[in-house]
């Protein structure tokens, strides 16, 4: 059994155990840097992985990031390999057809976005994971989500279904007028927004292909 000191090397050698993995399933891992952090567009609450395209890498490969809420070494080599097919198609395709292809190919399963390891394939990553020894790493946890003072509420027309967001600053005044029936407009339930951004890291067009004139983002 192995024994690394330092996270980046546990996570660069998890690269080259899988590569058998991705092989056997007829494609090439691409030059990869893989890093312990917090992904930069996405929730650091909910998002475990994240892969970065080669035009956004100054070293011209695909950046990953798993976030350091994660120290179990299977469920840090599951979210590996969905980020390493993500670097296999370079992010072109976000989660479309082609990123389906191939994670259920290389042994993932379930939708898209939440692609995780079938129970085959679970198997070999505990084999991995015991070759590669302990994960020099201990989780961060996150305290619970506290609400923001922009805590909002909806307004509807109970009419035409005219609806609008209503700050929670400006919720005392009441509902507004209905702009296309001018009537008083009805009150929904309170919407909590947690303190954190959450803004979906995926900006490729959701048909599986990005823009001409869009540069492609990070994927989680």
């Amino acid at each position: 059994m192995k024994q690394h000191s330092v996270r980046e090397a546990w996570l660069q050698d998890a690269v080259r155990h899988l590569e058998p993995v991705f092989s056997k399933a007829g494609y090439a891992i691409p030059p990869v840097r893989v890093s312990c952090g917090f992904p930069a567009s996405s929730s650091p609450r909910t998002t475990l992985g994240q892969c970065w395209p080669r035009e956004r890498s100054g070293g011209g490969v695909n950046e990953i990031f798993i976030s350091p809420k994660i120290d179990d070494p299977v469920q840090l080599l599951d979210t590996l390999v969905h980020e390493l097919c993500h670097a296999v198609d370079d992010c072109f395709s976000g989660h479309g057809e082609d990123f389906k292809g191939i994670a259920q190919t290389v042994g993932l399963e379930g939708p898209a976005r939440m692609a995780h390891a079938t129970e085959a394939l679970m198997v070999r990553l505990m084999m991995i994971s015991q070759e590669l020894g302990p994960y020099p790493h201990q989780a961060i946890n996150f305290p619970p989500p506290r609400p923001s003072n922009s805590s909002s509420s909806k307004a509807k027309c109970g009419q035409c279904g005219y609806e609008v967001t209503l700050l929670k600053k400006w919720a005392s005044y009441g509902a507004p007028i209905c702009p296309k029936d001018n009537i008083r407009m009805l009150e929904a339930a309170p919407e909590t927004i947690e303190n954190t951004s959450d803004h979906d890291s995926d900006s490729v067009a959701k048909g599986g292909k990005s823009a001409p004139d869009q540069i492609r983002r990070a994927i989680s």
